[in-house]
């Protein structure tokens, strides 16, 4: 009896679907399913409920009139390196098509946006003690605040678990969606996007700059970082390397150049890694890898498209009164066809960043850095042989996980032996999902963290000294960027090698944006002294 009672179930459902599948068959035209069909069945909203649960229930009922500024007032605050400056610069262009007007009046402002940076501790810090003063501090109670960049990526929710702090949370993907994420924020909700896209370049937004009158800006050409070194967070934080398209590059140089600025500083994460690869170009599609050879990464060679090289040769070709200076690059993307470039084009600042990280190989292998230290001091005799006179900076980690007192030493020698004109040197600050942070312990002590980081720091000034004690008597041509801030009868610049020089140009018709002739006649390790000889 049960078996037959089963049968009879399994025999009615069986007809009920049926008959389901065929009223189906028969509400489908008999030409076919159009595309309005497809585009119902497909209307679903993807899975984003675990990143941001508000947004979109809350988004359904924004109106188109919504997303308008109606001329409400935001204050930029920007923090860490030129990147984070440039994608500011981003940010405001896209508030500013959205009827926002900017102020500089932070307690008054109806909306604060900081730009964060998390490649340190002490740069997080910063920015919560920022967000706690203008907490207390600010006169519109009414505010919205939004933390955008790297930090927003990497502490998104923590971010928004402290009451009355932030607002807004946007990753660096994410800034076009700023109108809307604002709009939300007026109706009472937390508002947040962190999501990392595989193409977004913002290679259409046109950047607006307002330090337009030292005549130099930034130009962003890619995007997101491929090598995973052990200690950084910046492919967590701003995800895969992406270029973006040379065509679209070349013509926001052009436009600089008719705008008479005088320098422009190419950007990436690893800026001489770009490579276009949006159109097909036979007479640009290398067979090999453009990888300084020994030199090791994580990915495999990346051929083909158009090269950092094709756009630096590109750039200095069209803007020939501009010099170029360009950061920040990893030294496996140095092949000597571009140093050979750089030295057959005097736009081309003779000015190279070199970051080495650590002068001990057992360290450098735990960085994951994909070199030796013999590698790399052969790739600095090489470019030392096509390039005489070139200036190197690098950047030094003190206390990475695992260096020994030995491997400091090596690091110290290695500073004596390359001679940098300048170093960017910061004790480790372990970060979470870094390859560190899963795999490696962090067990060199504070103490003795900042002890190497002084020994390095007091090394290669001793080092920058020397070098630019060897530039007195000559002379340079310096790029005037406006007045010395400790004497208003002195202007400052920059030689072509990057060191700032300053000169009394007090009876002197000088504008900023102005080539000049001086010559050195004094030298500390981080600034030149001057004699004005004329404007070039």
């Amino acid at each position: 009896m049960l078996r037959q009672l089963v049968k009879l179930t399994r025999s009615r459902n069986f007809c009920a679907a049926a008959a389901k599948t065929e009223k189906v068959r028969r509400s489908i035209p008999e030409d076919g399913p159009t595309l309005s069909d497809f585009i119902q069945k497909s209307s679903r909203k993807p899975r984003q409920a675990a990143i941001i649960p508000s947004i979109e229930k809350t988004s359904e009922y924004l109106r188109p009139e919504d997303l308008d500024g109606n001329k409400k007032t935001v204050c930029y605050v920007t923090y860490g390196c030129q990147m984070n400056v440039s994608d500011m610069e981003i940010v405001r262009s896209i508030m500013s098509s959205h009827n926002y007007i900017e102020t500089t009046d932070r307690e008054s402002a109806d909306i604060v946006l900081l730009m964060t940076c998390s490649i340190r501790e002490g740069a997080e810090v910063k920015v919560w003690n920022k967000l706690k003063f203008i907490q207390r501090n600010s006169k519109n109670k009414k505010h919205i605040v939004g933390v955008l960049g790297c930090m927003a990526e990497r502490v998104r929710h923590e971010l928004l678990e402290k009451k009355n702090l932030v607002n807004i949370v946007a990753g660096p993907d994410s800034y076009r969606d700023l109108p809307r994420l604002i709009a939300i924020a007026n109706g009472g909700s937390n508002a947040i996007n962190v999501q990392l896209s595989l193409d977004e370049t913002y290679a259409d937004v046109q950047p607006v700059r307002v330090d337009t009158h030292t005549k130099t800006a930034f130009v962003s050409i890619m995007r997101g970082c491929d090598n995973m070194c052990t200690y950084c967070v910046v492919p967590f934080t701003r995800g895969k390397e992406r270029s973006r398209p040379f065509d679209s590059i070349v013509e926001e140089v052009k436009k600089l150049r008719d705008e008479g600025f005088k320098q422009i500083t190419l950007l990436g994460q690893n800026v001489n890694s770009y490579r276009d690869l949006s159109s097909f170009d036979f007479s640009t599609q290398p067979t090999t890898s453009d990888r300084v050879p020994g030199f090791k990464t994580v990915y495999k060679p990346k051929i083909g498209g158009r090269t950092f090289a094709t756009l630096l040769d590109k750039v200095s070709e069209v803007a020939p009164d501009v010099r170029f200076r360009f950061t920040s690059p990893h030294p496996k993307d140095f092949p000597m066809q571009l140093i050979e470039l750089i030295a057959s084009r005097t736009n081309l600042c003779k000015q190279l960043h070199l970051p080495a990280q650590s002068g001990n190989n057992e360290t450098l292998e735990r960085m994951g850095r994909g070199y030796t230290r013999e590698l790399y001091l052969k790739l600095v005799d090489d470019i030392r042989t096509i390039l005489p006179d070139v200036s190197l900076s690098s950047d030094f980690i003190a206390g990475f996980c695992g260096e020994t007192e030995e491997a400091h030493q090596q690091t110290l020698d290695l500073m004596r032996t390359v001679k940098y004109s300048f170093c960017f040197v910061f004790p480790y600050s372990m970060r979470g999902k870094t390859r560190a942070h899963h795999r490696l312990e962090d067990n060199v002590p504070e103490e003795i963290k900042h002890r190497r980081h002084s020994e390095l720091t007091q090394v290669f000034r001793e080092e920058s000294l020397e070098l630019n004690k060897k530039l007195i008597g000559t002379q340079q041509i310096v790029l005037v960027e406006g007045v010395s801030k400790r004497n208003e009868q002195h202007l400052q610049g920059r030689i072509d090698g990057g060191v700032k020089t300053v000169f009394d140009g007090s009876n002197e018709k000088i504008e900023t944006g102005q080539y000049v002739n001086v010559r050195i006649t004094d030298a500390t390790s981080q600034t030149l002294r001057a004699q004005f000889l004329g404007i070039c």
